[in-house]
């Protein structure tokens, strides 16, 4: 299974009362796709991830804007709860069969935790977590991109015909261009939370990356 990237937001003077309001600033700030112009689920938990979800709704083709995610929020507004709303953003891709890369939708969970849930897992998770999506699609694969060139070996026979693939400059070139484009959408998204909310910090981090943050920053800098 391929590992995932995330962004935690962690606010300052927290309270259940402020908590949808600041998640409703939280979710304007989210570049929806051109494609798909819409929140498209809604899903509230209670107590833990165990528990069956309160309320599932599937939002696409309403055109749900944030207003509208927090109006169904509303109906069960507590501090053991989670709400997490399905989105997508344009990211590049490459298309594995013809080689040729795309900007298309990809997939992202935006999460707020309340205070009491999980046992109080916004601690350590964030008050707003977001899953973005694979974590290749900001980092590159088998370690391919960065000062350090490829430094591990491919997981699979696919991705040994991708790195074989990479071996031509121009291909590698546009590989940067691409993933840098796609890192630059999410440093732009977490630079415009910290201006609409009252952050304590944010922070980047991944399943497969020690520090996603270094990782990036060693990919842009790289000419």
């Amino acid at each position: 299974m391929s590992n995932h990237a995330y962004a935690s937001f962690w606010v300052r003077e927290r309270s259940t009362e402020t908590m949808l309001d600041r998640f409703e600033r939280f979710l304007e700030t989210f570049p929806l796709s051109s494609v798909w112009h819409e929140f498209a689920g809604f899903l509230i938990r209670a107590v833990s991830p165990s528990e069956a979800p309160l309320i599932e709704s599937d939002l696409r083709r309403t055109m749900a804007a944030a207003s509208d995610v927090i109006a169904l929020a509303r109906e069960h507004e507590s501090a053991d709860c989670s709400y997490e709303v399905e989105a997508h953003w344009d990211l590049w891709q490459r298309n594995v069969e013809t080689g040729v890369w795309e900007k298309k939708p990809g997939r992202v969970l935006l999460i707020c935790n309340g205070s009491d849930y999980d046992d109080g897992a916004a601690k350590e998770s964030g008050d707003f977590l977001a899953d973005v999506g694979f974590e290749h699609l900001f980092t590159g694969h088998a370690g391919l991109l960065g000062a350090h060139g490829a430094r591990s070996a491919p997981a699979d026979p696919v991705e040994a015909e991708f790195l074989a693939w990479m071996t031509d400059e121009e291909h590698l070139q546009e590989y940067y261009e691409k993933t840098r484009a796609n890192i630059q959408l999410l440093l732009s998204w977490v630079d415009s939370v910290e201006k609409a909310l009252p952050l304590e910090r944010p922070l980047l981090w991944s399943e497969g990356e020690e520090n996603l943050e270094a990782r990036l920053d060693e990919i842009l800098a790289v000419h």
